[in-house]
């Protein structure tokens, strides 16, 4: 069947890049491609039956370009288990058109993602419905849609509980130690008949409706056990019944009790289930709750408020004491103190002036003032750090694997088992006895359940990435809260992560015919145009606004900078600046030891061919880098420290803070190679840094942990955003890592040691169906139970 796709490029340059992809597509069989440049995408016509979506998309990224995809997060209700989640993904991986798809029994959700030209959002919704199960797209409040269900299984558990009450009072007179009346309607066949039938039927219709939809789909989930125990039992009573009516049978073996007793109690798990998991998402509310409802806008110098999600780019806003600010922003006009601990955590509050940056939801402390919207809606920061943790929330761990792969198989193995214990009571243990031989195969059916199981990891990562976000450390997935446990060694950034990465020039140095104010005057207009910390000190440092002209300015990455400067050509920067352009630095070289000996970075200028001055800059060590070394020691962490800083004085600074390996004078594209020299030790490595020099290597570390307030492009390659830029989060991350993957071994183990030894014991007969039902019910509670102990861990 002939489709036509439209396909988004990335990557093409030239006209050239777009004619290689062109004839490449073309050279495919079944395959008409035409490339836009302009438009960077692909019209391709191709046939189905003769190639896949992804031969062509792989073809594209084989020539070396990328092919865009896109994300959506999908609300999905029905699932019962893992095996209904389990079902759900490997669904949808096999659409066409699917990069990958990632479903969630915990949150109820699922994370895909899809090629726009191949696959279309319907087509992702009738899969699921064809599954048996329905999708929506995920609603950013669903508050609403969560209380109305957990209040609709409340009101069916009610009624469930009512009406089986009378069942459950039957029960009782099987017991051994009572020998008190009991109304003889309840003994009556007919109505416990009655009441069964409405349990069974009205209140566990859902439980066949999904049991039917899964077989249909050659697939079996909790729905499935729940529906053949619960069948076996009430059908077997209804033949029962029909004896005593019409075969003279005084003395019918009724189960009654028991299908609606179970029923009752999987509803009960179930609520507590649904409540309990509700728990695990508060980190989301509460970071959404963070946020303003509403924001004071001026227009045409009148106040106007409007709802948060009316504001919009440019718009003027208000602020008054103790009001959230609304959005990013800078501020325009007035003055006041911000705390901005929920994003910075920094305790004490912040001076703002005109020009200075505003973070939304963060709080105006004393004065008012006018702000400008920068970032709005999804753009914002608190947006983003929500957009993080719900992403780790709805990833998996590499642990769940495990889990996933025996769900996938349990539930047909259980069915197997009943038959099997069935069939040996009924012709081995006691020969004939019916009612002993179901009530041991019922038993084995209920009391095994892959919910459990399903839920272990999920729950645990839920409730681990929320408490290390209320701790402002930001893990992007499951797989990295995982892989943080085994950590040996960790490297850090010198400037602006071990120290606060504002340097101030401390010493200048004279060695040619300039004065300082000349020296210091040329070299701030030299810098001027550089992003570095060092030379925003240089340009601090120089308090006037007379600077001179630059003609031509170049960045030398790791060495410095060149420049013409009222046309005398300047160099600043290194020993290996000055060497590469044979400048003779002789008689600096006592001064810049000493200095460099004192924790300061020693800058070289030469103006003309001939060195000048020796600029010092020296830059503080932030308050909780000490103690932050201190603690991964403890753990047993080798610490390095890297730098484009000369060897002495990132010895200095490293000895200031106590760590004992050093690697300094390295260019910043090699630091990523210094972090792949500890890994080819057999090391697993994290690497921490605020810089986009420090992209390359957090992207190659094992984990990358990337300072919240550095660069936007270093956050986006790390695996952990630290929000505040507080290293003690560093140690607090290992610890977070370390007691969630505890907490999820030990919900694992309980999950498959309750199966292992219950359905055994089920199969001997040792316990009634009702005990081996509520047995069901609550070990997917005590799971979820145990994970929301992690909320109360301390780190």
């Amino acid at each position: 069947m002939k489709k036509v796709a439209h396909i988004g490029i990335t990557g093409m340059t030239c006209a050239a890049c777009s004619n290689r992809i062109e004839r490449g597509l073309n050279r495919m069989d079944g395959v008409s491609a035409n490339v836009n440049l302009a438009m960077e995408k692909a019209k391709v016509d191709y046939d189905d039956q003769q190639i896949k979506p992804n031969d062509i998309t792989g073809e594209i990224e084989k020539l070396g370009y990328g092919v865009t995809s896109e994300r959506m997060n999908l609300a999905i209700t029905g699932m019962t288990c893992a095996a209904c989640a389990t079902r759900i993904e490997k669904g949808l991986n096999r659409l066409p058109g699917i990069r990958s798809a990632n479903v969630n029994l915990a949150t109820e959700s699922a994370t895909v993602h899809y090629q726009p030209g191949f696959v279309e959002l319907e087509d992702v919704f009738e899969k699921v419905r064809k599954l048996g199960y329905k999708a929506a797209l995920k609603n950013d409040a669903p508050d609403e849609a969560k209380s109305k269900e957990i209040r609709g299984k409340r009101n069916k558990l009610i009624l469930s509980a009512i009406v089986s009450l009378p069942l459950l009072l039957t029960m009782v007179t099987h017991l051994p130690f009572y020998h008190g009346p009991v109304p003889m309607l309840l003994m009556n066949p007919w109505f416990q008949f009655a009441l069964a039938s409405v349990v069974q039927f009205y209140i566990g219709w859902p439980f066949y409706n999904g049991g039917a939809r899964a077989l249909m789909n050659k697939s079996a989930n909790m729905d499935v056990l729940v529906a053949l125990g619960t069948s076996a039992a009430y059908f077997y009573s209804v033949v029962e019944t029909l004896r005593y009516q019409f075969a003279g049978v005084h003395h019918p073996d009724l189960y009654f009790e028991t299908s609606a007793v179970l029923i009752t109690l999987v509803l009960l798990g179930k609520y507590m289930e649904t409540r309990a998991k509700r728990q695990t998402t508060a980190a989301i509310t509460e970071l959404m709750d963070l946020q303003a409802k509403e924001a004071s806008r001026i227009v045409d110098g009148t106040e106007e408020l409007v709802p948060i999600d009316r504001v919009n780019v440019g718009d003027l806003l208000r602020v008054r004491p103790g009001e959230k600010i609304p959005v990013d922003g800078v501020l325009v006009e007035g003055e006041s103190a911000v705390d901005e601990s929920m994003i910075t955590g920094e305790s004490l509050p912040v001076v703002k002036r005109p020009e200075d940056k505003l973070i939304g939801a963060t709080v105006n402390t004393t004065g008012s003032f006018i702000m400008k919207a920068e970032k709005v809606g999804k753009d914002t920061a608190l947006a983003g750090i929500v957009r993080i943790v719900e992403e780790a929330q709805g990833s998996k761990a590499p642990i769940q694997r495990l889990a996933d792969s025996i769900s996938g198989i349990f539930v047909p193995i259980v069915i197997v088992i009943a038959v099997f214990v069935f069939a040996v009571w009924l012709a081995a243990i006691q020969p004939g006895q019916w009612n002993a031989a179901l009530a041991a195969a019922i038993s084995v059916l209920v009391i095994a359940c892959p919910c459990a199981l399903g839920l272990a990891t999920p729950t645990s990562i839920m409730v681990g990435t929320g408490k290390a976000a209320e701790q402002g450390i930001l893990f992007k997935g499951g797989e990295f809260l995982e892989t943080t446990q085994n950590l040996q060694s960790i490297m850090f950034d010198k400037t602006g992560t071990i120290t606060n990465g504002k340097p101030e020039v401390t010493d200048i140095v004279l060695f040619g015919d300039w004065d300082k104010n000349a020296v210091l005057r040329c070299a701030a207009a030299a810098e001027r145009a550089s992003e570095h910390p060092l030379a925003k000190a240089i340009v601090s440092a120089y308090s006037n606004d007379d600077l001179p002209d630059v003609d031509h300015f170049e960045t030398l990455t790791g060495l410095g900078i060149t420049a013409s400067v009222s046309g005398n050509q300047i160099l600043i920067g290194t020993r290996r600046l000055m060497k590469q352009n044979d400048i003779s630095i002789h008689q600096a070289l006592d001064d810049s030891l000493n200095l460099e000996s004192d924790g300061k970075t020693v800058m070289f200028v030469a103006v003309g061919g001939k060195l000048q001055a020796v600029i010092a800059v020296a830059d503080t060590i932030k308050d909780s880098s000490v103690s932050a070394i201190e603690a991964l020691k403890a753990r047993g962490i080798s610490v390095y420290m890297v730098t484009g800083d000369n060897q002495r004085t990132a010895e200095a600074i490293a000895k200031k803070v106590g760590i004992d390996h050093v690697f300094a004078e390295v260019l910043p594209e090699d630091k990523a190679k210094k972090v792949q020299e500890l890994q080819s030790q057999g090391l697993s490595v994290a690497m921490v840094g605020d810089g986009i020099n420090d992209a390359p290597a957090l992207a190659v570390a094992d984990i990358g942990m990337a300072i919240g307030t550095g660069a936007d492009v270093a956050i986006e390659a790390a695996d952990i955003t630290l929000v505040g830029g507080e290293l003690m989060h560093v140690s607090k991350a290992l610890d977070l890592s370390k007691k969630t993957m505890r907490n999820i071994r030990q919900n694992l183990f309980w999950a498959l040691f309750y199966n292992t030894v219950g359905i055994p014991v089920a199969a001997l007969g040792l316990l009634a169906p009702w005990v081996a039902g509520a047995a069901m019910a609550f070990s997917s509670v005590s799971v979820v139970a145990n994970s929301l102990r992690l909320k109360r861990m301390k780190v």
